[in-house]
Parts: C-alpha cells; structure tokens; sequence
C-alpha cells in the first residue's frame, strides 16, 4: 500500500459510508477501521482516496521508478543485492480476517491450558481476562458483539472442558453470522489440545 494511501486513510475523518467500498467499516472517530475492515475493501478504498492525488503529482511514480533503477545500477556495480522494493505483506497490520484468525486461535489456546480444576484466582484471572478482552479488542463491532453474546451466555468458568465448549459455541455463533461452517464442540480437546486422533498434528 503506498504511503500517499496511508496518510490519506488517515487524513479522512469524515469518510462518507455512501462511498465507501463494501466490507469498509467506519471506527467510532467516523475514520475507516482496519481492523474491522477487510484488507481488499480497505485497500480499495485507500486506492479511491489517493487517485485524485496522482494525476497531480504524476512524475513521483516515474521519479521512483528512475531512482529504483539507479539503486538496482548501483547494486549491480558493487555486486551487492538492491534493496526489496517491495515490502512482505506478513508486516502489514491485521485485516478483520487475520485479526480474527488469531485472536481465536489465541482464545482457544487459551481455553486448552485452563485447568481442568481451576482455584479460585484462576477462574478470576479468567473472568477478568475475558472482561477486559471484551472492551478492548481491536474491531469495535466486534467487540460489542462478544460483548453482547457474553451478557447472554454466562461464561462458565469451573473447569476447562465447560470453558472450552463455551468459547467454542461463541466462535460458532460468529461463524453463523458470517455464513461459514460451524464446529463439532464436543472435538474442541482434540482441535486444540490433543490434536487430532490420526495422528496428523504429531
């Protein structure tokens, strides 16, 4: 994504919702949200706030290509590799979707390790973890959503297996909303803490 893109993403702070491109998501400062936003609708929309800009300052891409090229030159004269041009998308911040990959595989994870006779302070621990979680993930939207399932379905905090069902009923709950395919909860141990019986994860 070019820079110009990113300052201009973040120079909108009135984004119209009636021009945005679908998938975009505004935050709650009216500005679009990556991380609530796929990253092909929001690179779509970086694109439509810096097209504008480039039949103005039309010898920029040109000036880099020439000054890429002398680099390239350059590196070649002193037999050293030119610089990557082009940087690895794995350092780009989270999309919705990875976002929300990880964080489940986290919760999960998460879920696996939870005793299976929790003390007293652990399922606190637990309870305060997934509170604070709740307000402060990422994806507003996303956030009062869990939010909004947690106050319906009270989080079981007694033992591994009650929380490890439950967090996995909530990832279903999400993943009905989206349309994909839900889970078996009663192979969630083996999901994500056994690994599965044949043998493949060993």
């Amino acid at each position: 994504m070019a820079v110009e893109g990113q300052q201009a993403a973040r120079a909108n702070t009135s984004a119209d919702p009636k021009n945005l491109p679908p998938g975009v998501v505004l935050g709650k400062d009216g500005k679009p949200c990556r991380a609530c936003s796929s990253k092909m609708a929001f690179s779509a929309f970086v694109s439509q706030q810096t097209k504008p800009n480039q039949k103005s300052s039309g010898a920029i891409p040109g000036m880099m290509a020439g000054m890429m090229a002398a680099g390239g030159a350059a590196a070649a004269a002193t037999n050293k590799p030119a610089p990557a041009a082009i940087p690895s998308r794995n350092d780009c911040p989270p999309d919705v979707e990875e976002l929300g990959r990880s964080t489940w595989m986290l919760l999960h994870s998460i879920a696996a390790t939870y005793p299976s006779a929790p003390s007293t302070n652990e399922q606190t621990d637990l309870r305060s973890f997934m509170g604070a979680f709740s307000r402060l993930y990422p994806c507003w939207s996303c956030a009062e959503h869990f939010q909004k399932y947690m106050a319906k379905q009270q989080m079981p905090v007694s033992s591994r297996d009650e929380f490890g069902k439950w967090l996995c009923e909530a990832h279903n709950a999400v993943n009905r909303k989206l349309g994909k395919q839900v889970f078996d909860c009663a192979r969630w141990e083996e999901r994500w803490r056994d690994g599965w019986k044949d043998g493949r994860c060993d």
